[in-house]
Parts: structure tokens; sequence; C-alpha cells
């Protein structure tokens, strides 16, 4: 049964959200933290003097980014304990070593003291250099102890200038660690090898890299890694998709990551019982520079090659993510008494459409993110799958009842006003 286009869009649209959370119902496969300490997030704010430049929404970079940690800071929840680290923000002049030394703590992670927090970041004027590496050591340390979960959130909008210290060797040191520190990324206004830069720094620790252009969108997804922090960790795990539904591997509900070439599909299978529903969405980045314009498309199929219902979502480059889902509810079945009832071998396929830019490798593939999560079906699961169309089937049934109706009417109107036009 194919899902209407308009509500696989609005499951498309509410599965991504699931994704982009991360969160899962208790019974998913996912890690908690095992200690009781309150979450630790620590935002390490670029303030070289590029941060000047006036290209985010008619105002600079610098004030786009006061902006939004004054609303990040107003929503922050109470159980995050938050901190805030600056880097060139205090030395302007032309001596190197002193530059890349130039990383402080503005405000100490711990309990959040909002009116303070604010005061400090309103006293930031950009100023110097560059040194992301030093300021990523640091701000690990601010976030030393304890067991509870760890996040640094680094904004710049620009590329390390203390090299040969390269910033994605330090985010892999640090991840070899064993703390469960994870770095989350997002470039203001990037060009190529500032995403490629702070791509790999998210990517050594299982972070996110996001590039931004406007001043909401810094606020939103600053707002969405904080709170990420306060929720119970999910670690994925590691799949290898296959080209052929037969060889595909069997996945439960969890969270999964995987690589899928450029022009590539990648198969898995779900196994869902009569009277459960399979929720599925996947998330595909872009870390390296494609042509604009792509898609990514989300296929359930039976075991032998039926479409069963897909989520599909395009963009025209705005975003280096994309991302879309579907439901699948299964009826139960009416011959209860018949034995234990064979599960249905659902295969997931997952196609994108980006296409790598000239020069740029195409190996290996674009990372995917796919959460599988397979539940009780609604008490109607019947009434749901019916047609694909679920409570719209009666929706639709309403509509073809009036428009037959109104057909009617209006023939009689026409045939009556017909007659009065001959007669007279």
């Amino acid at each position: 049964m194919i899902i209407s286009k308009r509500l696989a869009a609005g499951v498309s649209a509410l599965l991504a959200a699931l994704t982009a959370g991360l969160a899962f119902p208790a019974g998913a496969v996912a890690g908690e933290p095992a200690g009781e300490d309150a979450p630790k997030v620590n935002l390490v704010l670029d303030v070289s003097g590029s941060m000047r430049a006036r290209d985010i929404d008619g105002g600079s970079r610098m004030a786009a980014a006061k902006q939004a940690f004054n609303e990040v800071l107003d929503a922050t929840p109470e159980e995050v304990r938050l901190g805030i680290r600056t880097l060139g923000a205090d030395y302007a002049g032309d001596d190197r070593r002193t530059g890349c030394e130039d990383t402080a703590r503005l405000y100490p992670v711990g309990p959040l003291d909002r009116t303070e927090a604010k005061t400090a970041v309103a006293t930031l004027v950009p100023t110097g250099w560059t040194p992301i590496g030093p300021a990523l050591l640091k701000a690990a340390d601010d976030l030393d102890g304890g067991s509870g979960s760890k996040r640094i959130v680094l904004i710049s909008d620009g590329e390390d200038t203390c090299a040969p210290l390269d910033p994605c060797e330090v985010a892999r040191e640090i991840a070899a660690k064993g703390i469960g520190l994870t770095i989350d990324t997002l470039g203001l206004v990037p060009n190529a090898k500032m995403r490629q830069q702070l791509g790999c720094i998210a990517e050594a620790t299982g972070g996110t890299y996001t590039s931004v252009e406007h001043t909401d969108e810094l606020a939103d997804r600053v707002g969405q890694l904080v709170d990420r922090a306060a929720d119970p960790v999910v670690t994925p795990v590691a799949t290898t998709g296959a080209d052929t539904c037969a060889k595909a591997p069997v996945l439960t509900s969890g969270l999964y990551t995987d690589r899928e070439e450029f022009g590539q599909r990648r198969w898995y299978r779900v196994d869902v019982l009569p009277g459960q529903e399979l929720r599925a969405s996947v998330s595909v980045a872009a870390d390296r520079a494609v042509a604009p314009n792509y898609g990514v498309l989300l296929r359930a199929v039976t075991s032998r090659g039926r479409e069963i219902v897909r989520g599909e979502a395009a963009d025209s480059g705005r975003t280096d993510m994309i991302s879309t889902g579907l439901r699948y509810p299964k009826p139960e079945r009416e011959d209860a008494d018949a034995g234990k009832p064979a599960a249905e071998t659902v295969c997931l396929q997952v196609t994108h459409s980006f296409a790598a830019a000239s020069g740029v490798k195409s190996a290996p593939g674009l990372p995917l993110e796919l959460t599988v999560d397979v539940v009780d079906g609604p008490d109607r699961a019947g009434d749901v799958a019916a047609f694909g169309l679920g409570r719209g089937w009666w929706l639709l049934g309403v509509l073809v009842l009036a428009g037959f109706l109104g057909g009617l009417v209006w023939g009689w109107l026409s045939r009556w006003r017909i007659a009065v036009w001959r007669t007279n």
C-alpha cells in the first residue's frame, strides 16, 4: 500500500525531528550513562578578528553569535551544567606564539547563572587569532571528571591558524582518552576548507557538523545540542548494508551508522510481527563539497519486491544534511487460532542523489544514520493500514460522497436553467 504524498511528508518530518534529537523509547537500544552526574556542555566560541564580518542577516557574525547565545542561555535545561570558553578574544598582536595561546574560560562549567553568563558574553569583541586546537584541549580539561555526558559545541567562522597543532588530530586524541566526550561543530558562512576541518573534528568524536548562515539557524542548532546533552546517550551501532535485500543485515530497534557511495543503494532488513508498527528514518550528511540539488529516498519493500511505503526529501544545497522517514503498521491477523504469527521481513532501501563536486574524492561514501523502531501498533492497525491512507480513508470517503452529491445538484441546476432559457 502506498501512503499518500501528504501523509508521507508529515511522517517524514516527524521522524526526521526524532532522528535529529537522537531520542528513543525505553525499549530501544541505547546506552545510558551509568552515573548520576549532571550532563555538562562547554560552548567554545571563536572571537577572532574575522568575526567582525557583516554577512549574517545584515549584521556581524559576532552579533549573530551573541544573540544566539542569549536565546540558548534562556532555554538551557536546569539540569545541564554549562560553561563558555573563548578563542582569539584577547590578543590582537602579530606574535604567533602568543596568539596561539589565546583561549580563556569566560564562564566556568557548572550551575548556570543566566544573568552572569549573558553579561560575560556581552563584553566580547572580535580580536585575534583562531587557535582551535589549543581551545579544544582546554575545553576538554574544563569538562574533566564525572561520569555524566560531556559535550563541546564549537562555533567558528574560519579554519585553525595555529598549525601544526592540527585540531582534527586534537579531536582524535580527545576521543582516544575514552572519557565519552562528544564535539559538535558549527561553521559560520563556511568555505570548503573550513567545512572539511570542522567536519573532521566532529567525526573524530561521533559529533555532528552543521553549516550556519542565519542567526535563527545558529540559535536553533546550539539549543538542540544543549538539549541533547540532557537526553539519554545513544550509541550508534556500525553496520554495513548490502546491495540486495536477500544479503542485507537484519536490524532491530536502534540507531545505526553506515556509509553509502555516490550512486549506490543500501539494503537492510527488519522483521515486523502482526500488530506491530515499523518506524524508520534516515539522515545522510555531506562531509565534503557536493553539487547542489540533491535528495534522499527511503523505501519499505516486501521480500518479493513490492513497495509498501516510501519517504523522500529534496534540497537545493542550503544544508549539509537531509533526512526522511516512513511508518508501516502491520495489521493483526484475523485467524488468531492459527498458532504463533509469522513475522514479515520488510526490506529498507536507502538511496541518495548527492554528487561529488569536481576534484572531490568519492570514497569513502557519505555517512548516514538509520533509525529503526518497531513498536506496538495502534489499536485499530487494520484501519490505519487500509489502502495506505490511515484515518484519511474516512475523509476521502466523505469527500467522494460530497463530490457526487455536489455533481448531482449542479447537474440538476444546469438542466433547470437551460429549460428556463428555452422557455423564455
